[in-house]
Formats: C-alpha cells, sequence, structure tokens
C-alpha cells in the first residue's frame, strides 16, 4: 500500500507499480548487450574482467535479473565498444511497439 493525500486527507490503496526491469525495453537492452558480447566473441567472464566486477554481475544483466542504472550502462557500453546512444535506440523501439500495442483507455 501506498499512501496518497487527497485534499489534506490521507489515503492508503493498492497501486500495482511496475519495474523497468520487467519491460520490454528492458528485455531488448539485455538482448542487445548479450549479443553485443558474443559477436565480439567474448565470454562473461571475460567481459567481466574488463569491467572489474564478478562473472555473476554480468550473468545477471544479462538475464534481466540486475538493472544497470546510467553510470554502469556506459561503462557496460565502453566495456563492449559500443555507443550508449545505440542502446536508447533500442530502448526506444521497443518501448514503440509495447505503446503501439498497448490498449488504450
Amino acid at each position: 500500500m501506498y499512501p496518497f493525500k487527497v485534499h489534506g486527507s490521507t489515503y492508503r490503496k493498492w497501486v500495482r507499480m511496475t519495474y523497468s526491469i520487467n519491460t520490454g525495453e528492458m528485455q531488448a537492452l539485455c538482448a542487445w548487450l548479450r549479443s553485443a558480447r558474443k559477436a565480439q566473441a567474448l565470454s562473461m567472464r571475460d567481459l567481466a574482467a574488463r569491467l572489474e566486477k564478478p562473472h555473476s554481475y554480468v550473468q545477471k544483466v544479462e538475464q534481466g535479473d540486475r538493472r544497470l542504472d546510467v553510470v554502469e550502462y556506459v561503462w557496460y557500453c565502453e566495456a563492449l565498444g559500443l555507443s550508449p546512444q545505440e542502446g536508447l535506440a533500442v530502448l526506444n523501439s521497443a518501448g514503440k511497439t509495447r505503446r503501439a500495442t498497448s490498449q488504450k483507455w
């Protein structure tokens, strides 16, 4: 439950929250990062070494179990030699697809 105020009174209501990690956009971004790593014939351990992280970090990112913040995303792209703007284009196209297929209220 999340409290919210209406005209000075506090109410409690169940609010369904969608986390970005569960969206099609995030899945598309993770798939893009994974395919870029594989295209360079890098193992998860190789990429993790470049990032100075444990290999489980790369695994969790690629499986969608771990979200990247903006700075981590840029570092991840740099480690793969990718432009972060390319990934944002992937997000944008996945978002347009989701918005085009979602129901209107």
